[in-house]
């Protein structure tokens, strides 16, 4: 009796240790789904077609959507409204709480015969699409983050940078919360998102927490991509932003603009001041100047602890883009049979902290010399490099990786500045 019972010992162990083994050189991906607190990863993990999640920066509600087969018609339909949770992971490294879930769409569909489940993020409440009636004077940001967190049963969490600029009139007329906060964001160049039962509300571009504290910044491999997609657009075509504004003190439209320059864009919105006007403006201008360059990354090996809002250096992809740091968006995860675990990221051009907030209404076209910020990689601040005199520098768009790499660019524009005078004052040189 002894022996068959020390032999199947051992065969535990030993399928133990050689499973450690194969997971350390071919690790596979692992999930786990709760339905109303029931775990039924088990059940259904032989049957999954297809999961995709989509983690959204801002207040777009994540969303998941998982395809199982129903070859054999067993599948139970679950209840609509059933709170599902989620983790992801894999067999080497463990799992990540990747949040809770509302089921509220529920498709059954052959032949061959499917289930689909498609959810979204338990903590958008639905009050927050419900149209209201409210003003404030006088107030702060912050303090309306907060009246419209608590009317919706969740916590207010705002940067300190943003908390305590000052809004002196703000009206919502029969607009939603998600609405009115979004028109904040565009105003203040802001980003607010619900996670874990708190309204979140930070600067957009920053890389940091609410609380001020730098987020991971996350460096990535040619190795670790399996496809990319960048793309750098024209943003020249707008010198500026000029937001309109009606002066308190007489009936005339006044106007303030970000950036200055001959083609400007122009905001619909017409603002109750000119310091709401100007940070508008200052806004956009940021914007625009974000999305001067994008790039969608897939991930061949998926990374469940990325989420929006991170930083970013690529390696080894392409000079232009390992040049400079680039600034997280909506990620996606997709896990199935057939591809695996994979991860596509949205990510875009990030700005300097020090960007147009004092020098947008420059914009004087004759400058003395380059200035170019750079992260540098030690204490993770942000550094600069020159070229020429600093009196009136030109400052270069994007926060670059390193500072070999800002110092390449800013002698290479300084190169063109000093071509394009020399061609000015002789223009018959270049043709000689």
């Amino acid at each position: 009796m002894i022996d068959p019972i020390v032999s199947e010992a051992l065969g535990y162990v030993q399928n133990a240790v050689e499973r450690t083994l194969r997971d350390a050189v071919y690790p596979s991906p692992v999930f786990r789904i709760t339905v109303d607190g029931e775990s039924i990863a088990h059940n259904i993990s032989p049957r999954l077609i297809s999961l995709e999640l989509t983690d959204n920066r801002g207040l777009e509600a994540d969303q998941l959507s998982i395809t199982l087969s129903d070859h054999d018609g067993l599948l139970v339909i679950p209840a609509k409204g059933a709170l599902l949770r989620l983790w992801l992971g894999w067999s080497d490294t463990g799992l990540v709480d990747k949040g809770s879930y509302t089921l509220d769409e529920i498709e059954h569909s052959g032949a061959p015969d499917t289930l689909s489940l498609r959810a979204r993020s338990a903590d958008l409440r639905k009050g927050f699409k419900t149209k209201q009636e409210r003003s404030w004077t006088n107030t702060s940001l912050g303090d309306v983050i907060s009246d419209i967190a608590l009317s919706n049963g969740l916590k207010p969490a705002i940067a300190q940078k943003l908390a305590g600029l000052i809004i002196p009139q703000l009206d919502q007329a029969n607009e939603s919360d998600a609405n009115l906060i979004s028109r904040l964001g565009e105003e203040f160049d802001a980003v607010a998102s619900v996670k874990a039962g708190c309204l979140l509300c930070m600067p957009a571009g920053g890389g940091k927490s609410v609380t001020g504290i730098a987020l991971p910044h996350i460096t990535l491999t040619r190795e670790d991509g399996d496809q990319h997609r960048y793309l750098q657009a024209d943003r020249d075509s707008y010198d500026g932003v000029r937001a309109y504004f009606y002066d308190l003190n007489s009936a005339k439209k006044q106007h303030a603009i970000a950036g200055g320059g001959e083609n400007l864009k122009d905001l619909r919105h017409t603002y109750s001041d000119r310091q709401s006007a100007l940070r508008a403006a200052r806004a956009e201008f940021n914007r625009l100047q974000r999305g001067s360059a994008t790039l969608s990354y897939t991930l061949a090996r998926a990374r469940p602890d990325l989420i929006p809002e991170l930083t970013y250096t690529l390696m080894g992809v392409k000079e232009e883009i390992d040049a400079i740091i680039w600034y997280g968006g909506n990620v996606q995860h997709s896990l199935s049979a057939d591809n695996g675990y994979t991860m596509s990221l949205e990510l875009e051009s990030k700005l300097p902290e020090d960007t147009v907030e004092d020098l947008a209404e420059e914009n004087q076209k004759i400058y003395t010399g380059v200035i170019a910020y750079y992260r540098d990689e030690k204490t993770d601040t942000e550094k600069i490099g020159t070229a020429g005199d600093q009196s009136k520098p030109k400052r270069l768009l994007w926060l670059y990786a390193n500072k070999n790499t800002a110092k390449r660019a800013v002698d290479r524009e300084w190169a063109r500045m000093q071509a394009a005078k020399e061609e000015t004052v002789n223009p018959t040189a270049g043709g000689a």
